[in-house]
């Protein structure tokens, strides 16, 4: 699906199932807590800290889509077109950063 598309999909799921849209600073408080279970599990699964018995079971791709959900329902509630922003962000990136990271001796292995 198009970033378009589940911008759509959300919207009709929140309307109907979900009932409405909590308030955008509800949401925002519930992507930083999403953002936080994501960060959980790869500093456990890529970094140095070990798993605790409770995050055994953990579904890295499901909590990448629960960022993903609240990020659209934001996006949605604020009147953000996310395909129109992502287009016009790389756009900037590739002007601002043509030859930076060429460049960059950190990045050379």
């Amino acid at each position: 699906m198009t970033i378009k598309q589940a911008q759509e999909k959300i919207d009709k799921w929140i309307n109907s199932t979900g009932v409405r849209y909590f308030n955008e600073l509800t949401n925002m408080a519930i992507l930083t807590e999403e953002v936080g279970e994501v960060a959980r599990i790869i500093a456990r699964k890529y970094g140095e800290q070990s798993f605790k018995p409770q995050d055994k079971e953990y579904d890295l791709a499901d909590e990448f889509a629960d960022v993903l959900f609240v990020l659209i329902c934001l996006a949605n509630q604020t009147g953000v077109d996310l395909t129109e922003a992502l287009n016009k962000n790389l756009e900037k990136k590739t002007l601002r950063d043509a030859v930076r990271h060429q460049n960059n001796e950190k990045l050379k292995s």
